[in-house]
């Protein structure tokens, strides 16, 4: 089995399949692809479906005539009938891995993207988890699958896991250039793995010597950035007290060339990772009689952002005689990170929510997403103009968008809150920044 799968991923005759067709999955499909590979993937969106079999691309790290070209030459095909699975030789997961109300994890989605690809899996299949997810994963919810069916984990399938490494909006590294990190269940199922990702991507692979190492590594990666988000974010805290500016406390300390690596504060963590994978291992860590004491005060600090933005507009109307409530509030930004229309988690949902029970008149401007959903409620993206800005009793930036002129802004603006440094190097007596 395993010499017959290495021979068809060498030779690029095997058929790959993508479980899950978004953010990570559609860009790996579309990379597999491009290697020459035939790819199948799967979602239960039959919008998505839809969209790829047209060629239509969804994804902002997707090159939309690359999308075309693949589907036009017969390269990628989408399914909402998962039992397609059985034509496949490899299979990546690429699910979301959410928190539930008690930040607790939701592995609902990798369980029945796991046991439709067990479902439906042959004799000499590698099967790839992606989704970030607790150490053990792998092995403990994913491989007894595999085992129910008669089938033994590195001689008759193959099992590994492989983070996936996605930022959006990142210019320089995307799927095809970010080094890889692989993990099999036995040094044959990494081998596989190594190989399929070495014949896709243009970077390096790293070969862990079991799941558990790449399933920990990965947490290792958000949490090492959750907490010095939240180290930033409490300097913001006390620099302000201090009548001291962060960022340019920021600034001089990234001068040091080594032992320093600058992060910045803002108003509160958004994005699929690094609000949430944290809080995964934090969950593991209790059954082992551990409490991750530093990852949890810096979770908390993280989450209390958003409060401390509403605290920081609220002194500032209070300084014009206005409260929070009845004032005309623009918020400039809700996607949560710049120059993307990707609002999952984003801070400024939360921001939104606070001002809302507080009795604000909310505009919002976000030119990367016209409308959007948030509890029940949909909200409309306003075009930034003049008026609306000189309207506002205060402009708050959430997201730093290269589109917007700071200097513009500012100059038309009753009082400005700058939550991104948007506005560096600009001074004002109606602005603050975090």
């Amino acid at each position: 089995m395993y010499a017959k799968l290495m021979e068809k991923i060498e030779n690029r005759t095997a058929v790959l399949g993508v479980v899950g067709l978004g953010y990570v999955g559609l860009p790996l499909a579309v990379e597999k692809a491009k290697a020459g590979y035939t790819v199948k993937g799967f979602d239960v969106q039959t919008k998505k479906v839809d969209m790829v079999n047209a060629g239509l691309n969804y994804i902002g790290d997707v090159v939309d005539s690359d999308l075309k070209k693949i589907v036009d030459e017969g390269k990628l095909t989408a399914y909402a009938d998962f039992s397609h699975i059985r034509d496949c030789d490899c299979v990546a997961i690429c699910v979301p891995t959410p928190l539930d109300k008690y930040y607790q994890p939701d592995i609902s989605y990798v369980e029945s993207s796991a046991k439709a690809v067990a479902q439906y899996a042959k004799p000499g299949m590698l099967v790839v988890l992606e989704s970030t997810t607790y150490p053990g994963t792998t092995e403990e919810v994913i491989q007894p699958l595999f085992e129910e069916k008669g089938y033994v984990v590195g001689k008759d399938v193959f099992l590994a896991f492989s983070p996936e490494r996605v930022d959006p909006g990142n210019k320089e590294f995307k799927t095809k250039n970010t080094p890889k990190v692989v993990g099999g269940v036995t040094p044959e199922c990494t081998k596989l793995a190594a190989k399929l990702y070495g014949n896709v991507l243009d970077s390096d692979i790293f070969e862990a010597s079991s799941p558990k190492v790449a399933e920990m590594e990965k947490i290792l990666e958000n949490t090492f950035r959750n907490i010095n988000i939240a180290l930033a974010n409490e300097m913001a805290i006390l620099c302000k007290r201090m009548n001291i500016p962060v960022w340019e406390v920021i600034d001089a300390a990234k001068t040091k060339p080594y032992g320093f690596m600058a992060f910045y504060p803002g108003p509160g963590l958004g994005g699929h990772c690094i609000p949430i994978d944290p809080f995964y291992l934090t969950w593991k860590a209790r059954g082992y009689d551990y409490h991750t004491r530093l990852i949890e005060i810096a979770g908390e600090i993280n989450n209390n952002m958003p409060e401390y933005v509403i605290e920081r507009i609220s002194h500032m109307l209070n300084r014009d005689k206005k409260s929070i409530n009845g004032s005309k509030i623009l918020l400039l930004g809700v996607a949560y990170k710049p120059d993307i229309d990707d609002l999952r988690e984003s801070p400024a949902l939360k921001v939104i929510e606070h001002l809302e029970k507080f009795g604000a008149e909310l505009v919002i401007n976000e030119p990367f997403v016209k409308d959007f959903s948030h509890n029940g409620k949909q909200y409309h993206s306003e075009e930034l103009t003049d008026a609306l800005i000189e309207d506002a009793d205060i402009v708050v930036v959430l997201t730093n968008h290269s589109c917007y002129d700071a200097k513009h802004i500012v100059d038309k603006a009753k009082m400005v809150f700058d939550t991104r440094n948007l506005t560096k190097g600009i001074e004002a007596e109606h602005l603050e920044r975090l």
